[in-house]
């Protein structure tokens, strides 16, 4: 297959990369790095990526920002600014990459534990989190060329030490098991499943 993963240079997308790429092509895009770069907030720059790097059989999204702070000091522009990247971001992949995908073709977005069990400042991205898993169950009904899985991670082993003052008394989960549920949405025929993942 043919696998593009968006985001793949981070923390978790270095480790898909490295168990997909034993079978598979991959190509990697990003804001900063990748084999391509593109701008993830821009539905243009999107359709502009999945023209350069088509055909593919499959798109992993490992991308998207929400800011963390106390809700009182959050502004407007600040939830926006997270809509506009985690969520929209990740549902124009859908919406754009459905044109560019085979029939089974699969795209697995991400999410995370906050959807579930928020923590104090958590506030934009729990929301977009939760948002993520309603859009992929709602899709599906409609997409029956192609499949859409989410993936969503406790605090992950690789990123422990900087989050775990946030995640007090998680269990981190570990890489191998994150990569091995990002290689599952692909390869096996799953579709509106959101993977949850704990320790």
């Amino acid at each position: 297959m043919k696998i593009l993963i968006i985001g793949g240079n981070g923390t978790i997308g270095k480790r898909v990369k490295e168990q997909l790429e034993e079978h598979h092509e991959v190509i990697v895009a990003g804001r900063s790095t990748g084999d391509y770069r593109f701008n993830m907030e821009s539905n243009s720059s999107i359709r502009d990526l999945l023209k350069k790097t088509s055909p593919l059989d499959a798109i992993i999204s490992i991308a998207g920002e929400a800011k963390w702070d106390r809700f009182e000091t959050l502004t407007e522009d600040d939830f926006y600014a997270g809509i506009r990247s985690k969520l929209m971001g990740q549902v124009n992949l859908v919406r754009t990459g459905k044109d560019f995908l085979p029939e089974g073709g699969s795209i697995t977005l991400t999410s995370g534990i906050l959807a579930d069990e928020p923590e104090l400042m958590t506030t934009i991205p729990a929301m977009v989190n939760g948002a993520i898993h309603s859009f992929v169950k709602a899709v599906n009904l409609e997409l029956p060329a192609i499949r859409v899985n989410v993936v969503c991670s406790d605090v992950v082993e690789d990123s422990f030490g900087k989050y775990e003052d946030f995640f007090v008394g998680h269990t981190p989960v570990p890489m191998q098991k994150v990569a091995d549920a990002y290689v599952r949405c692909v390869e096996s025929p799953i579709r509106g499943e959101i993977i949850r993942l704990r320790e």
